[in-house]
């Protein structure tokens, strides 16, 4: 019995290719998947801009506030074409309500050009006087060496609670109730 080999027909051969042809493909697939999954993580990392890259681009951007709320970047990008060619135009809008801030960044494709939108500054756009000037770039508070919290310009000793301990305003002792009260022993 053991030296028995199973019976192997015609059927069963062709389910067998049928099989390997379909693991082929899923394989294929599996590839395919794994070379997007690539991509995509590079396309991200690549979003990781370097501080020369970002400082690059700041030199190359202005600020523009006072701009109407109802403004598309279409619109900008006629008021500003005559600065040079425009990269990107971004109006920034409050995350709740999706509603513009009322102030746009524009970036063009070279330095030079920031001079030239520069002087647009007080210019009229849709009714309104348009404040331009170059894009600073932003340095977070903790790099900058201040933090939330602490006082500037001055250092207040007592953590700030007025004169001597109690939380009153500057100045006034702290309160004693009894004052002047005679107590013999």
């Amino acid at each position: 019995m053991a030296d028995e080999k199973p019976v192997i027909d015609e059927d069963m051969d062709e389910e067998i290719v049928a099989m390997k042809a379909r693991v082929q493909a899923m394989e294929a697939e599996a590839a395919q998947l794994k070379a997007m999954q690539e991509q995509v993580e590079k396309d991200m990392n690549a979003g990781n801009l370097t501080d020369a890259a970002k400082e690059d681009i700041d030199n190359r951007s202005v600020y523009v506030g006072g701009v109407d709320y109802s403004s598309t970047p279409e619109e900008l990008q006629a008021h500003f074409q005559s600065c040079g060619t425009i990269n990107r135009i971004t109006i920034l809008c409050d995350k709740w309500t999706g509603h513009p801030k009322g102030f746009a960044y524009i970036e063009f494709a070279d330095p030079a050009n920031v001079d030239m939108a520069v002087s647009l500054n007080d210019s009229l756009f849709k009714g309104r006087l348009l404040k331009v000037s170059p894009k600073r770039t932003n340095v977070p508070a903790f790099m900058r060496g201040g933090f939330r919290g602490a006082p500037r310009g001055r250092v207040m000793r007592g953590g700030g609670r007025g004169f001597d301990r109690g939380g009153f305003g500057r100045g006034r002792p702290p309160y004693r109730a009894r004052r002047g009260y005679f107590q013999p022993y």
